[in-house]
């Protein structure tokens, strides 16, 4: 397969998003003074929404994490309120898509754990969690929300298995059980009716998260696949990996068929992971390479040569991690597509990028924000769970941010029990730790 260099392309086509720009934010629109974790695991490490500003911090003892109201930016003091409830460090946070004072965290300590977030910020350290997840009999690496379907939660252990957690009932409801590694990432269709993984196992899997079956599987020998990201509704799939000569590249796949990819890239010859991020409403990837300041950003479409190459946002200073601002928390009146906040570790930086459209015109530019996912669920877990799929529930940016009505997060009354899965109790025969993974810990 003949691989070609990106960038050298000619660009014959016409498209309205080809001058978008990066706009670094200044000093004071920054958060300044924060212990950012040393830790080496490969995830962002932050989470925001249109309130608040989630960072995983350095700490002695357990884990935990900050938690900033946007409005306040500039420094932070040493003493700040922490979330520290957890017993080992923290892998990994992802906000609630519908509730936005509510946060998922998953630990070192095998926990998955659920907290609400004060309407100011916090006050104090938090140390009580809403809710205290145990299934998973090694430590936890990643959590996702379902995107449209409301207190559903996947969370991916070092056991090998994702759990998938009715946050009603406060219970794991299903077990997807066909990895034979560490699980790198999750990611889901629009409508949350597949799940798409990258396996240390070096397979790309598609999977029907209700029935935990295998749709299609990719052994990638030559393509090392390490982040995999859902092309929204184009039945595609995006994964960023490493070539038999350690490039860095990335393959396109059809959803449908795994068997070879639709496309392979060579990206560069650096050795750190390449984070992808897909804009489904402009149809634009974002690529941003863990430890190098770059973030390239290309635009995607149905017919050949599906990617094309638009720019590069260029900086000195190596991002560890970046968080996205969902859509409705853009400032649209600056037409502003997508938003990053990037860890500079070395400085305790935290720095909002902002990638714009220039456009002469003040008034709202429709073509550039269409209906996008807002912030209602489309489904209860109990629907979903049934076996009903259904498209997000859209809203327009035209009006600004429009706070649909408020959504609380009421916590069930848990008694302390077995947990069953699938007919296994998660808490009973519980496996020795792995070499592998004793070594680990003693890093």
């Amino acid at each position: 397969m003949t691989v070609t260099k990106m960038s050298w392309r000619p660009q014959y086509r016409s498209s309205k998003f080809r001058n978008v720009y990066g706009k670094v934010a200044n000093r004071e629109h920054c958060f300044d003074g924060i212990p950012i974790t040393k830790n080496v695991h490969d995830n962002h490490f932050c989470a925001v929404n249109a309130r608040f500003l989630a960072i995983v911090t350095e700490s002695a003892g357990g884990g935990s994490f900050l938690v900033i109201p946007l409005e306040q930016t500039g420094r932070i003091e040493p003493n700040y309120p922490k979330v520290c409830g957890h017993q080992g460090n923290v892998l990994d946070i992802k906000w609630n898509p519908f509730i936005d004072n509510i946060i998922a965290s998953c630990s070192e300590d095998t926990s998955v754990r659920i907290w609400e977030i004060p309407e100011g910020g916090l006050k104090r350290n938090m140390t009580e969690a809403l809710l205290e997840l145990h299934g998973h009999s090694r430590r936890v690496g990643l959590v996702e929300w379902h995107p449209t379907t409301n207190n559903i939660l996947f969370s991916a252990g070092y056991d090998y298995k994702v759990l998938i957690w009715n946050l009603d009932v406060g219970e794991p409801v299903k077990m997807i059980d066909c990895h034979s590694d560490v699980i790198l990432c999750m990611s889901f269709n629009t409508d949350g009716s597949l799940l798409t993984t990258t396996c240390k196992d070096k397979k790309l899997r598609v999977i029907e998260p209700r029935s935990g079956r295998v749709l299609q599987e990719a052994n990638c020998k030559n393509h090392r696949v390490n982040r995999v990201v859902f092309l929204g509704n184009m039945k595609r799939l995006l994964t960023t990996g490493v070539s038999r000569w350690n490039t860095r590249q990335i393959a396109l796949w059809d959803q449908e068929d795994l068997s070879m990819p639709l496309i392979e890239e060579e990206i560069d010859g650096l050795s750190g992971l390449l984070f992808p991020f897909y804009d489904a409403d402009t149809h634009m990837l974002y690529l941003a390479g863990k430890g190098d300041g770059n973030i390239r950003y290309y635009e995607i479409s149905t017919e050949k040569p599906y990617l094309s190459y638009l720019m590069e946002f260029r900086s000195p200073a190596p991002q560890k991690g970046l968080g996205v601002m969902p859509k409705h928390g853009l400032d649209v009146s600056a037409c502003e597509v997508f938003r990053f906040y990037k860890l500079v570790t070395l400085k305790g930086l935290i720095e909002p990028i902002s990638m714009i459209v220039p456009r002469r015109s003040d008034s709202y530019q429709e073509d550039i924000y269409p209906m996008t996912p807002g912030t209602e669920p489309a489904l209860t877990p109990d629907e979903w769970l049934g076996g009903i799929n259904r498209d997000p529930v859209l809203m327009s940016l035209k009006e600004g941010y429009k706070k649909s009505p408020k959504m609380v997060f009421k916590a069930p009354i848990k008694e302390k029990k077995s947990v069953v899965v699938n007919g296994i109790d998660l808490l009973e025969n519980v496996p020795p730790r792995t070499e592998n993974e004793k070594t680990r810990s003693n890093e």
